[in-house]
């Protein structure tokens, strides 16, 4: 692969370049790696950024529909919109087993718009590991807005506020009771609650679930980094585009607060050393478990735990020291 050219048409914005490049980072193979790297950096300069925005929801919620729905909204005004859609894996073969690209189908025929499906290979918190660079090479292919879809709910979900300048939390309609069945973890972290299916017989229960989430995001977090009145709780159809127009206009006042108050800054640079730490273990991960003889010492210590003869703790502080004597 010609890294050069790539990079010379991802940076002119070409889709099926964007695609394969997308495709070069997320490859396990070592003289794949050394491209990606290679290609990172000559896209770096460009200095272009997006508004990432973090999407995560209970399963059923309507998650493909609304981003199909507020992408065409982005469109319409002219504005370029990537979706990096993380797909469960097959335990299997590994792949990505959804296909947004069929439930998104009006949005992936427009010009302006990306659908990437990704598989989460069983990744912490349902975001691939390769995610973020994905979100970097659709920056430097001149989009406007990136929205990341997680698999849904659960606590590792801060893997993908990592990854985001808006975490987004889409709910349905339901009664106050769901309060317990949502992590109080996604709660603090939600910028915006967005109760959908807010239409037709579920109008006026989308209306007290709206209600019962503003009281508590209010009561879980105060942040010195949002204006008041935020995070805040808002009902959405995605089905029937109600409520689109008003969710994205209140994530632009969020944000354009934050970019006024440096917070914005503080937030990329942030990240950016915690993917840098991010790496640095993986890579350390990487390199022990390669070497035969830490791989043999992992499976004897494996062995002696699953036979109940030392606890997982004290067999893993052995290995890790007789690893720390080399």
């Amino acid at each position: 692969m010609d890294v050069s050219d790539i990079a010379q048409k991802v940076a002119a914005g070409d889709r099926r370049a964007l695609a394969r490049a997308i495709t070069l980072v997320e490859s396990q193979r070592g003289d794949h790696r050394a491209q990606a790297l290679e290609l990172a950096e000559r896209l770096r300069g460009l200095g272009r950024q997006a508004l990432r925005i973090g999407l995560s929801g209970t399963p059923g919620v309507g998650k493909s529909t609304f981003i199909e729905s507020f992408g065409l909204m982005l469109v319409v005004q002219g504005l370029r919109v990537a979706v990096l859609a993380v797909d469960p894996s097959s335990a299997r073969t590994g792949g990505s087993i959804l296909g947004d690209k069929t439930r998104m189908e009006r949005l992936s025929r427009e010009p302006l718009a990306f659908i990437r499906p990704s598989p989460s290979q069983t990744h912490l918190g349902g975001v691939a590991r390769r995610t973020r660079e994905a979100v970097a090479l659709c920056e430097a292919a001149g989009f406007d807005v990136v929205l990341i879809e997680t698999v849904g709910v659960g606590q590792s979900e801060t893997v993908v506020a990592e990854l985001s300048d808006l975490f987004i939390l889409l709910l349905a309609p339901a009664g106050g009771d769901e309060l317990q069945g949502v992590k109080r973890g996604i709660m603090e972290m939600a910028d915006i609650i967005l109760v959908n299916k807010a239409d037709g017989d579920f109008k006026a229960a989308a209306m007290r679930t709206r209600a019962d989430y503003a009281g508590a995001v209010r009561l879980l977090r105060r942040r010195p980094q949002d204006p008041d009145g935020f995070p805040k709780a808002l009902t959405v159809s995605a089905a029937e585009g109600l409520g689109l127009a008003k969710a994205w206009a209140e994530m632009q006042t969020l944000v354009e607060w934050r970019r006024a108050h440096g917070h914005w800054d503080s937030r990329r640079a942030s990240q950016a050393r915690h993917w840098f730490e991010e790496e640095v273990r993986q890579g350390l991960l990487v390199a022990l478990t390669a070497d035969p003889a830490t791989r043999a010492a992992m499976r004897q210590a494996g062995d002696a735990v699953a036979q109940g003869q030392t606890t997982p703790d004290r067999a893993a502080a052995d290995l890790l020291a007789r690893i720390a004597k080399r």
